[in-house]
């Protein structure tokens, strides 16, 4: 099911009365979501990921703008006509249901053609138990189960309705770090399965970016890029995107750029033709260093992280207020009791931004 976001805003009342503008959580957001894809909604607390989300599901209703599931406009219907499976955060099972209870409750509760019979009913719920696993844990109630066993179930219960469109409202955040990861490739291999449009809001751009077809990056309402995953991180729009896509995250540099040169305090480590002289924001990934003892950029050795594979190189420079994390191979780390450690650049993962609108310069 295609979904179509057009002019999609949503304010909300300012409870501060020394301020009258009102709260824009969604602003003049369009988006065309495509059918069968698994979208990432991605962005820090509180800029407007799950609102977007609850106006998807019909919980908000939009200030101004359209919302059309493929052609039907469902922008003033209730959730409930919508065809959309929900899943929340907090799991919100039902604690005195079993598994299979819990699974069958939204089916029980249609009325009318669209109730199926019991035997549909009990059949369209081990099937869904059984595409997320859990079909040996029927019987159980949510507490006799893990985190990521609920999670399954409130997935399950979700899809036992068959919808239209599935909605996840950052359904990894109460798991551990290793049943996150089991769980973001069962919600990936689930939508596959399924081919059920889903949409799929989080924080975390670890997670977004290894599930989602597409990625929709967020800041204060208003949309910053959309785009493949690994295209957002390769070549994002301003310094914000750079900023939030990355782990370890990107390291910026005050510059500028001089004579077609960028220049990192008094090192001139870069070409960069076509750029005005002007003063820069200098993103660079931590992929970007390659330890060169004639490299252009040199740093204060701080410390050696050995991960296995690959090396964390910990220095400074004086154009750089946080410390510089480079991520380097094994072999190439340098050596117990240096104290300067010199960089060459890879032109790809560096990045420039203009100083006062930190929107980024194409070189």
């Amino acid at each position: 099911m295609k979904i179509v976001l057009e002019h999609l805003t949503k304010r909300f009342p300012n409870r501060n009365k020394k301020v009258r503008e009102d709260v824009i959580a969604v602003n003049d957001f369009s988006f065309e979501i495509p059918d069968g894809q698994l979208i990432g909604l991605l962005g820090p607390s509180g800029c407007g990921k799950s609102t977007t989300l609850n106006l998807i599901c019909g919980l908000e209703t939009p200030s101004s703008g359209k919302i059309y599931f493929g052609q039907d406009d469902v922008t003033n219907l209730p959730p409930e006509n919508r065809g959309v499976g929900f899943v929340f955060q907090n799991y919100a099972l039902y604690p005195h249901l079993t598994v299979l209870e819990n699974i069958l409750f939204p089916l029980q509760n249609l009325k009318g053609q669209n109730r199926p019979s019991k035997e549909d009913m009990l059949r369209r719920a081990t099937e869904a138990a059984k595409l997320v696993r859990i079909d040996s844990l029927l019987e159980r109630r949510p507490s006799e189960l893990s985190g990521g066993q609920q999670q399954r179930v409130a997935i399950a219960r979700a899809l036992v309705k068959m919808p239209r469109v599935l909605l996840l409202d950052e359904p990894l955040s109460n798991l551990d770090a290793r049943l996150r990861l089991q769980t973001r490739e069962e919600i990936r291999r689930i939508q596959r399965e399924t081919k059920i449009t889903t949409v799929f809001v989080t924080h975390d751009q670890e997670e977004a970016m290894s599930i989602s077809d597409l990625i929709v990056v967020m800041k204060d309402g208003v949309v910053q890029q959309i785009g493949k995953p690994q295209d957002v991180y390769d070549d994002p729009v301003n310094l914000f995107v750079s900023k939030f896509l990355g782990t370890p995250p990107i390291n910026v540099f005050a510059g500028r750029v001089r004579g077609g040169q960028l220049l990192l305090g008094d090192d001139a480590v870069l070409p960069a033709p076509g750029i005005p002289d002007q003063e820069v924001w200098a993103g660079i990934r931590p992929e970007g260093f390659v330890p060169d003892a004639n490299g252009a950029l040199q740093c204060d050795l701080i410390q050696v992280e050995v991960m296995g594979r690959d090396t964390s190189v910990v220095c400074r420079h004086g154009a750089c207020e946080q410390a510089i994390r480079a991520i380097v191979a094994s072999e190439a780390r340098p050596n117990a009791g240096e104290t300067k450690v010199r960089f060459a650049l890879k032109p790809n993962k560096v990045h420039l931004f203009a100083k006062a609108t930190e929107a980024r310069l194409s070189a």
